[in-house]
């Protein structure tokens, strides 16, 4: 019976990624514990490690060991662009197509009024306060396309722009409704070089 607990407790622990349902979590269950116990002691040392160690930084909010990350530190960065993004994930798709050297700011959500999240969930004002930095002069806005991406574009365009910024929109190169995480590098790079204002 403590057998058959541990295992429902896993699986459950299992469900609580994106995407996975009972039958995907029970499968990854039983490979773990039938075909790789080294692994899932691997992974369970891994999420432990990474749950106690990886926070925010204190100025993007982008995932750091230290109070502000190498990103922000960087003094290479053109300080006068900050991008916008909903995740450390979409923050991470734009770093690898190198078309980007600018400064971040990551809303760590977006505006899902059925899910709960407005405004003041994604962090509105901290964003307002970094935008207001006098070295920034143009905020893109790199959030996805999707309905709730869109969504939060359009209420950040209008309160920085109350801000007197200038505010620039990724260009429709980036699929309507995809994600960035999901979108080839080629693709948001030239997105990001055509982008537009918002």
């Amino acid at each position: 019976m403590r057998a058959q607990s541990a295992l429902d407790g896993l699986v459950e622990a299992l469900r609580r990624l994106p995407g996975v349902g009972v039958k995907s979590a029970s499968r990854m269950a039983f490979h773990l514990l039938q075909h790789d116990r080294e692994g899932a002691l691997r992974l369970a040392r891994a999420l432990q490690e990474a749950a106690e160690s990886v926070r925010h930084c204190a100025r993007c909010h982008t995932f750091t060991l230290d109070e502000i990350c190498e990103t922000c530190l960087d003094p290479r960065r053109d300080a006068s662009r900050l991008c916008v993004v909903e995740t450390p994930a979409d923050q991470s798709a734009m770093e690898r197509t190198a078309a980007f050297q600018g400064q971040y700011f990551v809303l760590m959500g977006r505006i899902s009024p059925l899910d709960g999240w407005g405004p003041n969930d994604i962090g509105i004002q901290k964003l307002r306060e970094r935008a207001n930095e006098p070295s920034v002069r143009e905020v893109i806005l790199a959030t996805n396309f999707t309905a709730e991406g869109e969504a939060t574009a359009h209420v950040l365009s209008e309160a920085l722009k109350r801000e007197g910024l200038t505010i620039t929109r990724l260009a429709r190169g980036v699929p309507i409704g995809s994600e960035l995480e999901y979108v080839d590098l080629g693709t948001i790079a030239h997105a990001l070089a055509d982008r537009r204002s918002a």
